[in-house]
C-alpha cells in the first residue's frame, strides 16, 4: 500500500483541496490548523490548494468586520473545484463557502470531509436573547446535522466533542484528528533555580477578543480573588476597545506573532482560558510547550488537554483554576516535553493522508475520506482536575 510520504509516486500525492470560510488573512485557531497542514502537505510533495472568502466578492459579518462571508459563491465555486480537479476534498467551515461546495459534491456525486471546528450552539446561547435562545439553538443544532450528514467522515478533535455531538445525534462517522505545536518555536525559558518571588505572578491570555472568549470572566478578577497579579493579554478581536476601557489595568498587546508570541509565553507565569465554547484551544498547547500551566474551566478543550495536575487546573471557578495553577506540580521541561510526544503536525497530517489512501483502497468513496481514527459512540473522556 502506498503511503502519502512515498516518493516517485503520482499516486502516493493526491490533489489535496480545502474550502474555507476561515482563511487568511483571518487569525484564528481554524485558519492556524489549515495553515500547518497545507504547509505539512507541500513538504511532503502534495500539490494543496485552498478556496478561501478572497476569491470571492464578500461583505463583512456583522459585528466581526475581519471575517468576510461570500456572496452567491455557488457557479465560481463549481468551476474553482472542477479546475483543480482534487482527489482529496475537505470543507472546514459551515459558511457560504462551505454550504457551496457541498451542494457542487453532491450534485456530481464526490465524496467529501467536514470538521466541527466551532460549536455554534454554545455561541448562540451566550449572545441571543434569552427568549429565542432555545428555539435559536434547535436551527443551529438541525443545520449543523444537515450540514455534516452527508460528509465520508466528520472530523473531532477531542473525546469531549466526539461525545458532544453523540448526544446531538450526529450520526454520521466521527474521524478523531488532533493537533500539533510548533516546538521549535514555543519552548521554555532555560530551567533555573525558583528565587523568592517579590514580584507579581504574570496571568496571560492568547486568542480572539470577542464575546464569545469570555475574558471578562477572567478580567474582572481582583487581588482579593486572585492575590496580586499581572494580566497581559494578547490578540484583537471586535471587544478589544471596550474592553481596554473597562480593565485599564490589564496590559492589552494586540496581536503578536512569531518570535514575539512565543517570548509572551515564556514571560508568563500561568496561562488563562476563559472560554467555555472553543472545541479544542490551540494556545493551550502552545501554552504547554511553553512550559506554562493552564487553568480554565472544566469544559470540553481543556478537559482534553490538562490531563494531569502537573499541566494545569480545571476548575468551574475560574479563580480557583488560576490559584492551583500557580502551584501546580512539575516544571516548564516536564509539560514541554509531554506536549513534544503527543502534539506534532507532521503526525497529524500524516495520519490524515494514510485514512485517505486506505479508503481508496478499500474502494468505499472514489476519493478519500480524512480520517486519522474513526470511532464508534463514546461516553464522556476520563480526566484528572488540577
Amino acid at each position: 500500500m502506498l503511503l502519502p510520504s512515498d516518493p516517485g509516486t503520482p499516486a502516493s500525492r493526491p490533489r489535496i483541496l480545502i474550502i474555507s470560510d476561515a482563511w487568511e488573512p483571518q487569525v484564528n485557531g481554524v485558519v492556524r490548523c489549515y495553515q500547518h497542514l497545507t504547509r505539512e502537505w507541500r513538504a511532503m510533495g502534495h500539490e494543496v490548494r485552498v478556496i478561501g472568502p478572497a476569491e470571492f466578492t464578500t461583505l463583512p459579518m456583522p459585528g466581526y468586520p475581519e471575517i468576510r462571508l461570500a456572496l452567491w459563491p455557488g457557479r465560481k465555486m463549481g468551476r474553482l473545484i472542477a479546475q483543480f480537479s482534487p482527489d482529496i476534498i475537505h470543507i472546514a467551515v459551515e459558511g457560504p463557502l462551505g454550504w457551496a461546495a457541498r451542494r457542487y459534491c453532491l450534485r456530481h456525486g464526490l465524496a467529501f470531509s467536514t470538521s466541527f471546528h466551532t460549536n455554534f450552539p454554545a455561541y448562540i446561547a451566550l449572545r441571543a436573547p434569552r427568549v429565542f435562545r432555545a428555539a435559536l439553538e434547535r436551527l443551529a443544532l438541525g443545520a449543523l446535522r444537515r450540514f455534516h450528514g452527508r460528509a465520508s467522515h466528520v472530523f473531532v478533535a477531542t473525546p469531549s466533542i466526539e461525545a458532544l455531538l453523540r448526544d446531538w445525534r450526529f450520526r454520521m462517522p466521527l474521524a478523531r484528528l488532533s493537533r500539533g505545536v510548533d516546538t521549535t518555536l514555543f519552548f521554555p525559558p532555560p530551567e533555573a533555580p525558583e528565587p523568592d518571588r517579590t514580584d507579581h505572578p504574570t496571568l496571560l491570555y492568547v486568542g480572539r477578543i470577542a464575546p464569545e472568549k469570555s475574558l471578562e470572566t477572567f478580567l474582572s478578577l481582583d487581588e482579593q480573588a486572585l492575590g496580586p497579579h499581572r494580566k497581559v493579554i494578547v490578540g484583537d478581536g471586535p471587544a478589544l476597545g471596550a474592553l481596554q476601557r473597562a480593565f485599564p489595568d490589564a496590559e492589552f498587546c494586540g496581536k503578536l506573532e512569531g518570535k514575539a508570541l512565543a517570548d509572551a509565553y515564556r514571560r508568563a507565569d500561568v496561562f488563562v482560558f476563559p472560554s467555555r465554547t472553543d472545541t479544542f484551544g490551540i494556545v493551550l498547547i502552545e501554552a504547554l510547550a511553553s512550559g506554562l500551566p493552564i487553568a480554565a474551566h472544566d469544559v470540553p478543550g481543556p478537559r482534553d488537554i490538562v490531563t494531569a495536575p502537573s499541566l494545569g487546573a480545571l476548575d468551574d471557578d475560574l479563580a480557583r483554576a488560576i490559584r492551583h495553577a500557580l502551584h501546580a506540580p512539575g516544571g516548564r521541561a516536564a509539560r514541554a516535553a509531554h506536549v513534544r510526544v503527543r502534539y506534532d503536525w507532521n503526525s497529524v497530517a500524516e495520519a490524515f493522508l494514510q485514512a485517505s489512501i486506505n479508503s481508496k483502497v478499500s474502494g468505499q468513496h472514489s476519493f478519500s475520506t480524512f480520517a486519522a481514527h474513526t470511532t464508534p459512540a463514546a461516553g464522556p473522556p476520563a480526566h484528572s482536575q488540577g
